[in-house]
């Protein structure tokens, strides 16, 4: 804009000039002043009535005296007084009774789901599904057992949990690491393995189911249908917690072992606990 356009708009410069081109010094939309007028407003009425400003001893309370930590203890205690009968009845009510009752049902269902996002669904996933190691808690096959009382002590001690003296130990042998079958020997057992569970393309051998028998029969049983006592899987089914190829199945014959899971009992209340219990059982595999 030219020396000339500008005096004639009769609006000041802010004395920058490049090329012969002036910058206005225009004034602010009034509607734009007043909006920022009422946020300084807004925000000093803030700071006189909520807690705020720092001070030595802690901060300024504020007129109204309100707190947001103050407000969720009072919402919490409010939702306590309201759970407070059911939650009561749930500490002292047998698993079979909780699951009997229908109002006990639904609760520990629903404290059950809550605590499962928080402390299981990392492992097993948000709908239970499980993934490669970590079992599926939506189907009816159970390494320890499905009934409520399995569940429970599962859930309270964990699965090889150094920690808790009463966590379920059985592992199964490195036969390969440690030295107790040569490779061609371990083949010849994954190949009877996926013939156990009827898999396509499985190869077995007589040589390889006496090598089961020798060795993988006394957990998983004679006929491969496992042993809930041991954590010992069913071979049989269609079900693998780690993956059916050969190439799998020889890996977990030769280095053994087995998935490790957390013992809850002294994370969690026994409250806690019941309903996890209530909750993984009513998933749809529970006995």
């Amino acid at each position: 804009m030219s020396t000339n356009e500008m005096r004639e708009t009769h609006v000041k410069t802010t004395g920058h000039e490049w090329d012969g081109i002036e910058e206005l010094d225009t004034p602010l939309p009034r509607w734009w002043l007043i909006t920022f007028y009422a946020t300084i407003l807004w925000s000093l009425a803030y700071f006189l009535v909520y807690p705020s400003l720092p001070t030595p001893s802690g901060a300024t309370q504020g007129l109204l005296g309100w707190h947001s930590r103050t407000a969720v203890t009072q919402d919490l205690d409010e939702l306590q007084k309201i759970r407070g009968p059911v939650m009561a009845r749930l500490a002292t009510a047998t698993l079979e009774e909780i699951e009997k009752t229908p109002q006990l049902l639904s609760a520990a269902r629903a404290l059950g789901a809550a605590a499962f996002a928080n402390n299981c669904a990392g492992c097993h996933g948000a709908g239970a599904q499980g993934a490669k190691g970590y079992p599926n808690l939506n189907d009816d096959e159970w390494l320890w057992g499905g009934r409520l009382a399995d569940i429970r002590r599962t859930i309270e001690h964990g699965v090889r949990w150094d920690a808790d003296k009463e966590t379920r130990t059985e592992t199964m042998p490195a036969f390969g690491r440690d030295g107790l079958l040569d490779a061609g020997q371990i083949s010849l057992i994954a190949d009877e393995v996926r013939a156990l569970g009827k898999l396509p393309g499985a190869k077995p051998a007589a040589a390889g189911a006496k090598l089961f028998d020798d060795n993988c029969s006394v957990c998983h049983g004679v006929d491969g249908k496992g042993n809930r006592d041991m954590g010992a899987p069913n071979l049989t089914d269609a079900l693998w917690l780690f993956g059916s190829d050969k190439a799998t199945i020889v890996a977990r014959i030769a280095n053994g072992g087995g998935g490790v899971m957390p013992a809850w009992g002294n994370r969690l209340d026994d409250t806690t606990i019941t309903a996890l219990t209530v909750y993984v059982h009513s998933l749809g595999g529970g006995e």
